[in-house]
């Protein structure tokens, strides 16, 4: 096949795979509101920390502190953007395990261009895609637990109204530039050496172990890790 030719097919098919990305992201007039009136504002504040709108985003959750990290994208690694404080979850330091059980998940998800939900009665909400296919093996059941507004939660991880607003701004630019999906890393806690030293005792060390095989993949490299989903437990690449 000529050169140019099969130039011209990638170029389609990337175009293509580009436009069944965007068209897949849900809309409301609320949400494009939204977007509309927050997205000068993270324009410069990107712009002043070397980022681009629709960069690639990353998001860390931290039970303990009540903090969510959002990421982007650099040119040679992912460069911290901010740290929201989040209003309110449910339960404690664990995984979630049952429906019911009022507990925010722990683990490793992806939040897909279709789980954004700008119709949400929490303002704006974006699932988190609990149980992933390893939970699901492991018999663990519940589900519709989201990052969202309004502040309350019953198993999701609630921010106030002005931060979901700019959290699923640039979660909508990232899946709408191309990203397939947003990577979600929720722990108990920074994993630290010290930290895990402190929970030995814990029911949960041996789960925690294994979420700071990724937490430490980020960490030392600044780039989130390809989670595949084993039998008992995750594996990074």
């Amino acid at each position: 096949m000529n050169r140019y030719i099969f130039f011209i097919i990638l170029v389609a098919l990337f175009l293509l795979s580009f436009s069944s990305i965007a068209s897949q992201i849900p809309s409301s007039q609320r949400a494009n509101q939204v977007i509309q009136n927050v997205t000068p504002t993270l324009l410069n504040e990107l712009n002043q920390k070397g980022l681009r709108y629709g960069s690639p985003m990353f998001i860390r959750i931290f039970k303990e502190t009540k903090e969510l990290e959002v990421w982007i994208q650099g040119e040679m690694e992912y460069k911290h953007f901010k740290t929201y404080k989040i209003c309110a979850f449910s339960g404690k330091a664990g995984p979630k395990l049952k429906m019911g059980d009022k507990q925010s998940p722990e683990g490793f998800y992806r939040i897909t261009p279709q789980q954004l939900n700008p119709n949400s009665n929490y303002h704006l909400s974006m699932n988190l895609g609990y149980p992933n296919p390893l939970e699901r093996t492991q018999g663990k059941t519940g589900g519709l637990l989201m990052i969202h507004g309004n502040c309350g939660s019953r198993g999701c991880y609630a921010m106030t109204d002005q931060r979901i607003e700019e959290i699923y701004t640039l979660a909508h630019a990232s899946l709408q530039n191309g990203q397939r999906y947003l990577p979600v890393h929720a722990f108990p806690f920074k994993l630290t050496k010290k930290k895990m030293k402190k929970y030995k005792e814990s029911r949960w060390y041996a789960f925690w172990q294994n979420l700071k095989k990724g937490y430490d993949y980020f960490e030392q490299r600044k780039q989130p890790p390809i989670v595949l989903y084993g039998e008992n437990e995750y594996i990074f690449y």
